[in-house]
């Protein structure tokens, strides 16, 4: 089984209540490799500065492409505070490729490129054979995982990212290894058949999408704002950097109404009772 992969890595990191932990020669100049070239492949700008399909952005929403498709002002771009996340997710995932290797397990494959329907990924490796995405998360999208939920809110289509690469090798088997980052438990989270989409076939229906002069439907359904009537857009569209212009056409073509309530930014589609915190006009 693939959770069997933590244990063993539990084990051998047990080992240090004892004794110290022997760490061969090699293993120490691979993870220092790795380390340094993880820091300086984070500190050159992205490759592709045009929009592209990439094995990574086809699990997303294609309403949500299809704007950053035509984003000629590359609000998409990170903000340093994001880089920074970016980095440590590297730095992490060589973290649990070390520990990988010092459990016994055997690696392969890293950063292989593999392609389908004219489209390029990297994938993280291979773990005694089976296609591995190595993942850090917080807390919150570290429990999706552990407790297998990720396939009911799967902002960011990690799951058709895996597939992805399992069927670029033509493989019937992948799992996700994650790190929660703020207590360092591992787990592993093995997508089930059903939820697994037919890459080649997703890749096809999202170019033809993308073509189009209007934008798909909407990525998700408004969500009730308290007793009132009014309405807000879904949790996991407030950090996209779309939100304005897709729900632009929102309160009878005023577009997003904006009030800052003690808990942070709530963004209303419909207003019916105006909201007694201060309404944002700035945003």
């Amino acid at each position: 089984m693939h959770k069997e992969i933590v244990n063993d890595i539990y084990k051998k990191i047990d080992e240090i209540n004892s004794a110290t932990l022997q760490i061969p020669e090699k293993y120490v100049e691979e993870f220092s490799t790795g380390m340094g070239e993880a820091l300086l492949g984070w500190a050159k700008p992205r490759e592709h500065r045009d929009f592209t399909l990439r094995f990574s952005n086809i699990g997303k929403p294609s309403r949500q492409l299809w704007f950053e498709k035509r984003d000629t002002r590359k609000q998409n771009q990170p903000s340093p505070t994001l880089q920074i996340k970016f980095l440590y997710g590297h730095l992490l995932e060589q973290l649990i490729l070390f520990f990988v290797k010092l459990s016994g397990n055997g690696i392969s494959a890293e950063q292989k490129e593999v392609e389908i329907g004219g489209i390029k990924g990297h994938m993280d490796c291979k773990i005694n054979n089976t296609v591995v995405d190595i993942k850090s998360a917080s807390h919150y999208s570290f429990s999706k995982f552990k407790n297998g939920l990720l396939r009911e809110d799967d902002p960011f289509g990690y799951i058709s990212q895996l597939t992805a690469y399992e069927q670029a090798e033509g493989s019937q088997d992948s799992y996700f290894l994650v790190i929660d980052k703020e207590t360092g438990e591992l787990c592993t989270y093995t997508p089930e058949e059903l939820d697994k989409p037919n890459a080649a076939e997703a890749i096809k229906d999202l170019k033809v999408v993308l073509e189009k002069e209007t934008p798909p439907d909407f990525c998700y359904p408004t969500v009730e704002e308290g007793k009132s009537g009014n309405r807000k857009i879904h949790k996991n569209c407030v950090y996209c950097s779309y939100k304005k212009e897709c729900h632009k056409d929102s309160n009878n073509g005023l577009g997003l109404r904006v009030f800052k309530y003690a808990r942070g930014l709530v963004y209303l589609t419909s207003v019916k009772a105006i909201p007694k915190v201060d309404e944002v006009y700035e945003w």
